[in-house]
């Protein structure tokens, strides 16, 4: 029996693991990957009949997950959301605290988490497969977001779908876009 048979293949390179390694790269990147969302969120373009606005927050949210990998983009995200919540108005249009649109960034950590394992295995190499990594990140995020507004706001599920997810598809699909090309271009670039 071959000792590769055996041994666990050594997880994969996101782009942030080409600096050099360091628990003060860790920490900058996380806090970075918060203050990216946090700008990002400032990026807002109101929706008409939707209590939620267009922004910036997602495409940051999936590039900070692809970049620096799950745990560092989870904490990214994390941090991101504990600030808000205490108070820091980097949410959209510079809000702070819970509101209607909470669910989104509850669903931004978790997507975060799915694009950075994808990202980690080799998703963000190549524009087809970053497709479907962005595809897979803004679907986790709807399935958190649309049923939270539904609750939050007091809508059907009809109508958190209409002001909630119809209103954001093209402008996401243009976000995925930008990402797929992005990304694996960085990856030519630094030739790993």
């Amino acid at each position: 029996m071959s000792t590769a048979a055996v041994t666990p293949a050594s997880p994969g390179k996101v782009l942030a693991d080409l600096l050099p390694a360091s628990r003060v790269r860790d920490i900058a990147l996380v806090l970075g990957g918060a203050a990216l969302t946090g700008l990002a969120a400032q990026i807002a373009v109101p929706v008409p009949g939707s209590p939620v606005p267009v922004t910036g927050q997602t495409f940051a949210a999936l590039l900070v997950g692809t970049t620096l990998g799950a745990r560092r983009g989870v904490s990214s995200l994390a941090v991101y959301a504990v600030a808000g919540l205490a108070g820091v108005p980097w949410f959209a249009n510079g809000g702070s605290g819970v509101s209607v649109s909470f669910g989104y960034i509850l669903g931004m950590i978790l997507a975060t988490a799915a694009v950075g394992a994808l990202a980690r295995r080799g998703a963000d190499r190549s524009v087809a497969r970053m497709a479907g990594t962005m595809l897979l990140g803004e679907a986790i995020i709807y399935l958190v977001g649309v049923p939270y507004l539904a609750y939050a706001a007091d809508m059907s599920a009809s109508a958190a779908i209409a002001a909630g997810l119809t209103p954001f598809l093209i402008g996401d699909a243009a976000k995925a876009a930008l990402a797929m090309g992005l990304l694996p271009t960085a990856w030519k670039l630094v030739k790993e």
